[in-house]
Order: structure tokens, then C-alpha cells, then sequence
């Protein structure tokens, strides 16, 4: 396969950026899109070209650091996969490929197709965990879990907080993300003891961060590489109405 390639190049976050056209020549069906763009960097290399920087980690659709714009959609054309999932094989020899990072306020560009995603990280810290000591590890079935609470559960925890669901959002919200941390210890009985506080903290954390409001677009949804349901978004609100009531008692 043959592409050609108009990638976002930026040299830092202060300095204005460009679509920039590049060739990409012999691409294989079968290499992932970042491998893909570990051809094209190689050729950039030995030319004494400048590579392109891109976030990456794991490459297993389990990190959330592959934050790619592509052709206008948030981690590519195919559902339920991010960026480093996506094959070759989803576009045809020839096709024209825009490559951006994702794009919110609160991502701000740090090179190229690098964002700042730490946000995100700011919000966890207000209260995504658990803190309450449970010393050692006790027998599995001591603590009963209705089969269907346990699998919502596994489910929100799915996120990756790659940020997919804000780039899509035309408010820049965070809800998905959010509501998806939240509902996975909502749910279950470890997050039980501070289900109040976590998300009074969260949501604030969150609101203080600036991210936009959930108008039910639906956007976050369809570009989560996990899938994650809109449904995370109802129960947010849900416990945070219980936690606000609760507190003013």
C-alpha cells in the first residue's frame, strides 16, 4: 500500500503548528498504524529529518496513550479500538490520511501529535482510589457480589483514560471518564465506605479543571476504544445528587 500522509507538526507547545504532507510507501495490511508510523519516522531519520513524535506504550490497547486524530476521528476510522489496534488494512491503496492530536482545550499540544493529558491525572488524585486499609487478601466469596453489579463493574473499569470521549465531545466534557472511574467502585463493596466522598471530590476536581458539560451527544461513546456505556454518565449523576443530599443532612 501506498498512503499519503498530512500529519500535525508542532515543535512545542508555544510555537504554531502545521499540516505537514509526507509519502508512505510499501505499507503492509498488516501493521498496525503505529507501526506504520515507525516506517514513515525511520525514513524521516535517515534523511536527518526531525521524527514525528507520538504518544505510545504498550501498543496493546491498554494504556491510552495512543491519542491519534484520524481523519477526523478520535483513535481512527474502526470501533472499539485505539489507535495502536487499528490495522492497515481498514484503509485502501491511495487513500489520503489526516493526522491530528486530539483536540481540547485542556489537551494542550506538547509536540506534534503529543498531548498533555494530565487532567486526567489531577482528577484520579481527588479521590479515584481506594484508601480505606483492608489488610491482607481474604477468602474470594466473603464478600458477595451480585454477578451483574460485578460485570458493570468490570466493565466502567475498562476505561483507559485515553481522553477519546473529550476530544469527540463538542463541550469538551470528561463525564465518560469520569463517570466510568466512579462507577466501578460505585458498584462494587470496596468503594462502598468513601462512595460520598469520591465523588463530590471527583466531580469538583473535574469541574475546577474546566471540562465542558454533557449535553448527551453521544460522541464519547462512539469513539471510546472500550466501549464504555452512556450509561456510566446516569449513575455520575445519580450518586452525585445521593452524595449532595446526604451531605447536607
Amino acid at each position: 500500500m501506498n498512503l499519503i500522509l498530512k500529519v500535525w507538526r508542532q515543535k512545542n507547545a508555544s510555537s504554531e503548528g502545521r499540516l505537514v504532507t509526507y509519502e508512505a510507501k510499501g505499507v503492509s495490511p498488516d501493521m498496525s498504524f503505529l507501526e506504520m508510523l515507525d516506517v514513515v519516522n525511520e525514513g524521516l531519520i535517515l534523511k536527518g529529518e526531525d521524527p514525528i513524535a507520538f504518544d505510545h506504550d504498550c501498543r496493546e490497547g491498554i494504556c491510552g496513550m495512543c491519542s491519534l486524530m484520524i481523519k477526523g476521528c478520535a483513535h481512527g476510522p474502526e470501533r472499539g479500538m485505539a489507535s495502536c489496534e487499528l490495522h492497515m488494512r481498514s484503509f485502501k491503496d491511495g487513500d489520503t490520511l489526516t493526522i491530528e492530536p486530539f483536540r481540547a482545550k485542556l489537551f494542550p499540544v506538547v509536540k506534534d501529535l503529543v498531548v498533555d493529558r494530565s487532567a486526567f491525572d489531577r482528577i484520579m488524585a481527588a479521590g479515584g482510589y481506594v484508601s480505606v486499609n483492608t489488610g491482607s487478601a481474604v477468602e474470594a466469596n466473603t464478600l458477595l457480589v451480585p454477578k451483574e453489579k460485578s460485570e458493570l463493574a468490570m466493565d466502567a473499569a475498562a476505561c483507559i483514560g485515553c481522553g477519546a470521549c473529550v476530544a469527540a465531545c463538542p463541550n469538551a466534557s470528561a463525564m465518560l471518564f469520569v463517570s466510568a472511574k466512579i462507577s466501578q467502585y460505585a458498584l462494587l463493596p470496596q468503594g462502598d465506605p468513601e462512595r460520598r466522598k469520591r465523588v463530590l471530590s471527583m466531580r469538583r476536581a473535574m469541574d475546577e479543571e474546566g471540562f465542558g458539560n454533557c449535553s448527551n451527544e453521544a460522541e464519547c461513546e462512539a469513539v471510546c476504544p472500550k466501549e464504555i456505556k452512556l450509561s456510566n454518565i446516569a449513575r455520575l449523576n445519580w450518586e452525585f445528587l445521593r452524595a449532595s443530599l446526604l451531605s447536607k443532612e
